[in-house]
This record gives structure tokens, C-alpha cells and sequence, in this order.
């Protein structure tokens, strides 16, 4: 069995090593110095209802370590919560968390030379930087999701996050009284648990299935269920015999498996962060995936799920009809996945869900039946044109007509965005721009999930555009577009538009084009300035510095 931690003492030799003194004082005895040590990252917290729940999570994967045989270590592992920081200066620290978290994983996993690692997190960038980490230290690892929320009610219906947010532009249009405002704010989430439509944090855990780097049937489960708790501990026991194995995450993780990750993404209707995400985890892997690659399987792929935001739908229904292994398994009946990828367990992804149905239940329509889907092709289209050439993420699902030619409403930054569209100055047919929000600019690419909720209130959802060189909350929908590459920091086409200009989005053609000459553009560009920073020292500072652009991922490494 290989250990990290014996193979890297200095003793000279000496079979006694000070190294092991330390251990003792955490509990070692002499035998378990030969038991593989496994790091167990921990993101519980309390900042948080997805986070909150995760320690009795963590207690029963400890626990299942130890009687499986090794010696876990546990250490923290930071979240902060896109759904608090939403519209403040605190959601620039968002996408930037998901890289402290892959870094601070990794550095405490190798910092002391573990053997294997299991990693629990829930929020929306717990998932990303936790899978960026296993796939650059490469020992064996598993991925453990904290669960989902259970859907919030009032009057009848289900509310998730989004209900929250798009209540604003409902109750600053006249569409809702106080009372009902003040009802949705306090019924949207009734427990702990991550947000529960098909957002970005189970989009995530979903596609982990997929990845082969999470148990099957895993991703949909509550957090307060039992049944979430028993998965922990047979995650750990199955890490164990990876380790045993030797099953490393470079074994599964290649460009097939990233391939299936983002089909099941399609037919579930997931989130835009997942085109940031996996680009990212795949520079991590050292596999070759591009952003033409989302577009390339998003043709092939129906979308089967009729999930929140745009659908019925969130994920505790999904699990009650039998969760992601049934969409998968209609992918694989269908020749859009390859089911000879090899997961965690040490089975291919077919021979694991052969102990699933490979067909959903016709009394239901959660799932859709194959010959019937929401849509024929993935929701996710990545468009480029002269105003995004690297390329941007469209989500055309939810539409009835995913093109709009209109003039542009241009903002520098997501407050200004917000007075406008709270005080009523945007119109049907408008296409808004919000610029300087990019991974350098804002810095951090912050969701865009205030002004589209509060747009889709007002009734604005499929009348009026908007594009960003920044990124939208998985709970978003309506004719947005974000990732715009290059973004308008580095100075990128979308800091040359000027208020007016004519500008289409056409998810049909996959372009998106600033209506206005080369000659024009060229003179706005020889008249164009970079700005300076918004920040010049902490970490924010130290991102702007580093990441690269949305195309690639945004990372930092």
C-alpha cells in the first residue's frame, strides 16, 4: 500500500522518526503509523445553510475511515456563499475562493504527505477548487457532496434562492405586494442544505457523478436525510480501497469522462459556471478541453430535465424519480456518453450503472422520456462574433426566441445595472451591457444574479438582453450571456461599445456582434485606456495579477 508520508521521512534510516512524535500527540499508536493517512477536508460552516450541514457528514466518513482501516486527518476548508455576498463588494471573492480552497487543499494534503484524500464541500465553489486540488496532487481522492436543500413553499408553490431574488423586480414593478415580498424572503429556504434548483452547486455534484469521482446517486440526495450521511461513510470506505488499489484521479479524469461530465450537464440543464469550472479542473488534469468543446457535445445532447430555474423542477425531485444514474443511463443507451471510463470505485461507469434503470418512469416528467425532451440540443451555447472572439456562454434555455437586436444600455459596473433597472429605465427590445466585471476587472467575475432576478420580476426575462464580461448564478436564466473574452480590463471589444449601439445576440448563428464599423471600432480603441486596479494590495490584488481570461478558465496557475 503506498504511503506518501513514510516514503518522504528524513530519518536516516531510523525506524523511530521525530515526525512520529508529532502524530502521537494527535492520537497515533505505534500500529498506526503503517495505516495509509488520509486527509478528510472539512467545509463545515456555519456562514451558510449550504455549509451548515456537513459535519455529521464528516463524523460518519471519519469514523467509516477508521474502521476501514486507515488514519484520517481532518482539517478546515474555507467557503463563502454566493447567495449573501449577491450584489456587494463581497462577491468578488467568489470565483477567487474557488481557487484559495484548491490551494489550501492541496497545500495541507501534501504539506504533510497524506496518502489519499476525501473532500466534503456544498457551496458552489467547494466543488471546483476541491476537484482542481485532487486532480493536481493526483494521490487517491473522492469527492463528497454536502446534499441539497429541500425546496422552500408558500402558497402552493416550491422556491428556491432564485424566488428570492426575483421577487425585487416582481415587488418594484407593482407585481407583488409587501406582504407576499416579505413571505417569499422568509420561506425561500427552509433548512440547510445548497441551493436546490439546478444551480450551479448541483450542477456540480451531478457532473461529479458523471466524472466518475463521486458515488452514483450521491448528487441529488438532502442534506438532512439519513440517507446522506450513510453515503459519507461508504465514500470513505471506498476511497479506502482506491488507496489499496492505488486508483489515482488521473486515472479517471481524462477527456472522456470530462466529455460525459458535460453531457449529463446538458441534459440536465445545468448552470453556466460548469463551462468555467471544468475548463478549470481540466487545466488541473493536464487534459486538453477547450470552450469549443462545451458547443460540440451541447449539439449532440438533448436537455431531459425540466429543472429549475427555467423548468418545474429541483433536485429533490429529480432523486425522488431516481437522480443523475437514470439520465446517464439514458445517455449511454444512446451512444453520448462512453460508459469505459473508469471511476473511483474501481468499475467502469457501465458496470456501475447496471445496477441502475436505464429508463425514467412514464408516471413522472422530472425526466423526460428520450423521444420527448425539453429540447433537442444542450442549453448552453458558446457564441463568438466581434464582441466576444475567445468566445462567451449564452443560456438559451427558458426562451422563446433565444435572438434580440437592440441598442445597448451600458453599464460599468453591476450597481450601476441594478439603480436602473430598480428605477424602471429598462425597456423591452434594450440589450444590457455590464462591463469591467471580468476575472481581472471586477475583479472576480461576479454573478450577475441580482439585476437578471430582478429583470425576470419586472417581466423583462425574455425581452431584454444582457451580456457580461463577468458570469451569472446558476439560478439565472433569460437572454443572458456571459464569459465575454477578452473581457473589457485587458481591453476587449466589449470596452469599445458606447451607449445606443446597435448589438445582436443570436443563439441560432452562436454569434454575438457589435453592430458598428471596423473603422468605427478602430478609432474607440486607439482612444481606449486601461484602468487602473480596484485593488492594489490582498488577494484580490493578487488574483488581478494572476488569472487568466474566462476562456480558459480563470485560472491561476
Amino acid at each position: 500500500m503506498p504511503n506518501n508520508w513514510r516514503s518522504h521521512m528524513i530519518t536516516g534510516g531510523v525506524s523511530r522518526s521525530p515526525n512520529r512524535s508529532m502524530l502521537r500527540a494527535v492520537g497515533f499508536k505505534d500500529g498506526d503509523f503503517d495505516k495509509p493517512i488520509v486527509g478528510l477536508a472539512n467545509g463545515h460552516s456555519t456562514l451558510n445553510p449550504c455549509n451548515a450541514g456537513i459535519q455529521p457528514l464528516a463524523d460518519a466518513a471519519e469514523k467509516a475511515l477508521f474502521e476501514a482501516g486507515a488514519m484520517p486527518q481532518t482539517f478546515g476548508v474555507l467557503t463563502v456563499t454566493d447567495g449573501i455576498g449577491m450584489g456587494t463588494e463581497g462577491m468578488k471573492y467568489s470565483l477567487v475562493s474557488r481557487e484559495v480552497i484548491a490551494d489550501a487543499i492541496e497545500t495541507s494534503v501534501n504539506g504533510q504527505m497524506m496518502d489519499g484524500v476525501l473532500v466534503i464541500g456544498a457551496c458552489d465553489k467547494n466543488m471546483p477548487g476541491g476537484m482542481m486540488a485532487i486532480a493536481r496532487m493526483n494521490i487517491p481522492a473522492i469527492y463528497v457532496y454536502g446534499g441539497t436543500i429541500k425546496p422552500g413553499h408558500w402558497k402552493g408553490k416550491d422556491l428556491t434562492i432564485a424566488s428570492a431574488f426575483e421577487s425585487v423586480g416582481a415587488f418594484t414593478a407593482g407585481k407583488i405586494d409587501k406582504e407576499e415580498f416579505d413571505a417569499i424572503e422568509r420561506h425561500a429556504l427552509p433548512g440547510h442544505g445548497a441551493c436546490g434548483g439546478m444551480f450551479t452547486a448541483n450542477t456540480m455534484s451531478s457532473s461529479f457523478e458523471a466524472l466518475g469521482m463521486s458515488l452514483l446517486g450521491s448528487s441529488s440526495m438532502a442534506n438532512p436525510d439519513g440517507e446522506k450521511v450513510d453515503s459519507a461513510a461508504q465514500s470513505a470506505r471506498v476511497l479506502v480501497e482506491a488507496i489499496k488499489k492505488n486508483i489515482r484521479p488521473r486515472d479517471i479524469i481524462t477527456r472522456k469522462s470530462i466529455e460525459n461530465a458535460i453531457a449529463l450537464e446538458m441534459a440536465t440543464g445545468g448552470s453556466t459556471n460548469a463551462v468555467l469550472h471544468y475548463l478549470a479542473i481540466a487545466h488541473a488534469a493536464q487534459v486538453e478541453w477547450t470552450i469549443d468543446d462545451f458547443e460540440r457535445v451541447r449539439q449532440k445532447t438533448p436537455v431531459l430535465c425540466d429543472m429549475k430555474p427555467s423548468g418545474k423542477y429541483v433536485m429533490t425531485d429529480l432523486h425522488r424519480v431516481g437522480g443523475v444514474p437514470i439520465v446517464l443511463n439514458m445517455l449511454l443507451k444512446h451512444g453520448l456518453i462512453d460508459g469505459s471510463c473508469m471511476t473511483v470505485t474501481g468499475k467502469t461507469l457501465a458496470e456501475e450503472l447496471a445496477k441502475w434503470p436505464s429508463e425514467p418512469g412514464k408516471d413522472q416528467d422530472v425526466i423526460r422520456q428520450w423521444d420527448n425532451p425539453m429540447y433537442k440540443q444542450g442549453h448552453l451555447a458558446i457564441l463568438k462574433g466581434n464582441l466576444a472572439p475567445e468566445g462567451c456562454v449564452a443560456k438559451i434555455t427558458g426562451l422563446k426566441n433565444p435572438v434580440i437586436t437592440g441598442p445597448a444600455r451600458v453599464f460599468d459596473s453591476e450597481g450601476d445595472t441594478m439603480k436602473a433597472i430598480i428605477n424602471r429605465q429598462i425597456k423591452a427590445g434594450d440589450v444590457v451591457v455590464i462591463r469591467y466585471e471580468g476575472p481581472k476587472g471586477g475583479p472576480g467575475m461576479q454573478e450577475m444574479l441580482a439585476p437578471t432576478g430582478a429583470l425576470i420580476g419586472q417581466g423583462l426575462g425574455d425581452s431584454v438582453g444582457l451580456l457580461t464580461d463577468g458570469r451569472f448564478s446558476g439560478a439565472t436564466w433569460g437572454m443572458v450571456v456571459g464569459h465575454v473574452a477578452p473581457e473589457a480590463f485587458v481591453g476587449g471589444p466589449i470596452a469599445l461599445v458606447q451607449e445606443g449601439d446597435s448589438i445582436t445576440i443570436d443563439a441560432h448563428q452562436r454569434l454575438i456582434q457589435l453592430n458598428v464599423s471596423e473603422a468605427e471600432l478602430a478609432q474607440r480603441r486607439a482612444n481606449w485606456k486601461a484602468p487602473a486596479p480596484r485593488y492594489t494590495r490582498g488577494v484580490l490584488a493578487k488574483y488581478t495579477k494572476t488569472v487568466s481570461t474566462a476562456s480558459k478558465g480563470a485560472v491561476t496557475d
